[in-house]
């Protein structure tokens, strides 16, 4: 604890997409955060920045030093390596956190079966959950796609039902998912901080609606009010796929490729353990359903972009 009574958190991935909208929730609760970045510099988001990097121990040591708990929200995935280095960093960074006597590590992974055969960004997401479990006192809480404005995944379908009028999609867009919306994320997240009960547990979360990408587009289309025509190809390789959303959206090759390995997996949730940790009887937890998480999702890009107008003729 601080002086004032507030918790010292680290947030690793503090410029990400979640890790951005966490510190931001855990400032906005009271507590002392301290964002880790390779650029201190260059940091305009919440909290105070450290310079940090998963691939240096020492620089991890210096981070986390007094700090009582550490969100990890960090990976590769625009790396065709990724693998091997979320596997060196999260050993890496237990191995930190255990020495800074850091008593919980926070970390979101990905949902999907063991029992199946996982693509290697799944996999990958599993290996770094048991090595922060098996070395560290960690809380894992696993989800599909988060929506949110920023979003990778969500990003591919905002741009995909945006740009194309009739979509040839792959045979993926079958695949069941289901999807949380950021607020939703965010309340787990920062739910299970200090919990104690929570510590070597592993957590599903996700919204209420199981649903699979075909669906998604068609909501998304009916909120941004286009009519689009869906056709699955069955012929349509990973590889093809990869390039199709490098062609079509922002995301990078390497990115596209690891995501789309993954889009054949179902992910959903099991375990609703979750509801009991952060809802109760007098007010239970009742994540939002995908079209109203979309629905916030737009607005918040929305209203982004009209801000950046405003800032930029100021």
């Amino acid at each position: 604890m601080t002086g004032d009574g507030s918790t010292r958190v680290l947030v690793t991935g503090a410029t990400g997409f979640v890790g951005g909208h966490v510190a931001e929730r855990l400032v906005g609760l009271g507590h002392d955060v301290r964002a880790m970045t390779r650029h201190p510099d260059r940091y305009h988001g919440f909290g105070t920045a450290v310079a940090g990097d998963i691939s240096d121990p020492e620089s991890l040591r210096r981070a986390l030093d007094g700090c009582r708990a550490a969100y990890y929200l960090v990976h590769s995935l625009d790396a065709t390596d990724f693998a091997d280095r979320d596997r060196v960093g999260a050993e890496q960074f237990a191995a930190a956190a255990v020495g800074a006597d850091v008593e919980q590590i926070v970390y979101l992974g990905g949902l999907g079966d063991d029992g199946d055969d996982l693509s290697p960004h799944l996999r990958s997401r599993r290996e770094v959950e048991q090595i922060l479990r098996s070395d560290a006192p960690t809380t894992a809480l696993r989800a599909a796609i988060v929506v949110g404005d920023g979003g990778i995944s969500w990003e591919i379908l905002r741009q995909l039902v945006e740009r194309l009028p009739v979509m040839l999609t792959p045979r993926w867009v079958q695949t069941r998912t289901q999807p949380i919306a950021l607020a939703d994320a965010l309340t787990c997240l920062v739910g299970v901080l200090g919990r104690q009960e929570t510590i070597g547990r592993a957590y599903d979360i996700g919204g209420p609606d199981v649903t699979t990408y075909r669906d998604m587009l068609i909501t998304v289309a009916h909120l941004m009010g286009r009519r689009r025509i869906i056709i699955p190809v069955p012929v349509l390789s990973p590889r093809l796929s990869s390039h199709w959303l490098n062609l079509v959206t922002d995301v990078d090759m390497t990115t596209a490729r690891s995501l789309v390995d993954s889009l054949s997996n179902e992910v959903v949730v099991r375990d609703h353990s979750i509801d009991s940790v952060i809802g109760t009887d007098a007010m239970p937890y009742r994540p939002l359903a995908f079209s109203a998480a979309a629905a916030a999702a737009l607005a918040a890009r929305e209203h982004r972009l009209r801000s950046a107008v405003s800032h930029a003729t100021a």
